[in-house]
């Protein structure tokens, strides 16, 4: 349930399309739905102003597949990350228009026409190694409705790439980094733009990068003010509140 579809139902009780038993029946779900095994938040997106998003790893593909089917039921957006193989196979059959993107690991089904966009990010990668983790930033924000685009392998080891795309880049109105090894690349961008930069330690590099802790360091230790960081390959919550960001500053102007 979003406020449009919330409005759109009182919309349908005011004209008497639709009975008001009808009405209670179909938010009776609100504000969360408990199958056993979760209790979907359908009303997330009332509160918060985006939906529920199903991390899948560490449940079965019986419990993504009936999380899936359930909040599909609703006439929503489905989107569900960290979506394995195996997982995507138990969902695909009873959703055959969702579309699996493998390499970022995300499951999307759009149910309802995708609105213009509102607000603009852009996002960066170091290298082509942190594609997968900037692909799941890039099509969580873009099953949010935002704008994005993508500067992939513009690492700082040859810092030309990053400034043949910076007229580019200072369209934005949010910036999401991802950068392995010493995790660099945030505060060189941090130092040519205005707009927050959301830095993602992506787990790419030798031995004692150990496992992106050292980006996320670096990171941490930025001398750029405008640089935040999230979690290790976390490209989702990156996009998640570069999404806010960049929701915010439209309204703004």
């Amino acid at each position: 349930m979003t406020p449009k579809t919330l409005l759109e139902l009182l919309a349908e009780v005011q004209r008497g399309a639709l009975t008001p038993e009808d009405a209670s029946a179909r938010l009776a779900n609100l504000p969360f739905e408990d199958i056993g095994h979760t209790r979907i938040d359908h009303h997330r997106a009332l509160r918060n102003g985006l939906p529920e998003v199903i991390y899948a790893a560490g449940k079965t593909p019986q419990q993504v597949a009936e999380i899936f089917t359930r909040m599909a039921a609703t006439g929503v957006d489905v989107l569900a990350t960290r979506v394995s193989e195996a997982v995507a196979e138990a969902v695909l059959p009873s959703h055959p228009s969702a579309t699996y993107h493998r390499e970022a690991r995300i499951l999307s089904l759009r149910q309802s026409p995708a609105p213009a966009p509102v607000g603009h990010i852009a996002v960066l990668c170091a290298g082509t190694s942190d594609v997968s983790v900037a692909e799941e930033a890039t099509l969580t924000a873009e099953a949010f409705n935002v704008r994005v685009t993508r500067l992939y392998d513009v690492g700082v080891a040859g810092l030309h790439r990053l400034l043949a795309v910076r007229d580019q880049l200072l369209e934005a109105q949010a910036v999401i980094v991802c950068a392995g090894m010493e995790g660099a690349l945030p505060s060189v961008v941090g130092g040519l733009v205005r707009v927050p930069v959301l830095a993602v330690p992506t787990s790419v590099g030798y031995g004692a990068s150990f496992a992106g802790a050292a980006a996320l360091l670096g990171m941490l230790n930025s001398c750029s003010p405008n640089v935040s960081v999230v979690n290790i390959d976390n490209g989702f919550g990156a996009a998640y509140n570069a999404t806010l960001i960049a929701r915010a500053s439209s309204r703004s102007t």
